[in-house]
């Protein structure tokens, strides 16, 4: 394969998220809600060479942009994540995921006894603590959450 040759093709309409971290792909598929009953072509490049790091995923979905809550957790297992906007095949939107300073009903508390996991309607809420590795903390019980964020996410 030289150098030049794409490993993944071009799509006409939809969104790249590139700059995953190597390993998070099938994370981000995930969050997206891919599965098998999806119509539109999903490509999904994994431990792909990066100038910046020695590797990074990228995921492609033709036909979709994404919702704005969608991107607040992709931003909570891929920080450094770039969000392209692709139109008639052309870039027309680049933007770096940003975690907001608080995590309002998108991550389920750790702690099964916190007031967030009982029958009271009460909404989680995270303060972010670490935006390079991703901390967060409970409002309302203190639980840090710091690994496996993904397996949190509502």
């Amino acid at each position: 394969m030289s150098k030049k040759e794409l490993r993944v093709g071009t799509i006409k309409n939809g969104t790249v998220i590139d700059h995953i971290k190597s390993g998070f792909a099938l994370k981000v598929v995930k969050i997206l809600g891919v599965d098998e009953s999806i119509e539109d072509v999903v490509s999904i490049a994994m431990n792909v060479p990066s100038k910046k790091k020695n590797s990074k995923d990228i995921v492609k979905v033709e036909g979709k942009e994404l919702a704005s809550s969608e991107v607040d957790k992709i931003a909570l297992i891929a920080p450094n994540a770039t969000i392209n906007i692709i139109r008639n095949y052309e870039v027309v939107e680049k933007n770096k995921v940003k975690l907001p300073s608080e995590i309002v009903g998108v991550v389920k508390c750790a702690n099964s006894n916190c007031i967030t996991n009982t029958e009271e309607p009460v909404t989680s809420k995270f303060k972010v603590i670490n935006l390079e590795a991703v901390k967060l903390k409970c409002r309302y019980c203190g639980r840090k959450i710091e690994e496996k964020i993904s397996e949190y996410i509502v």
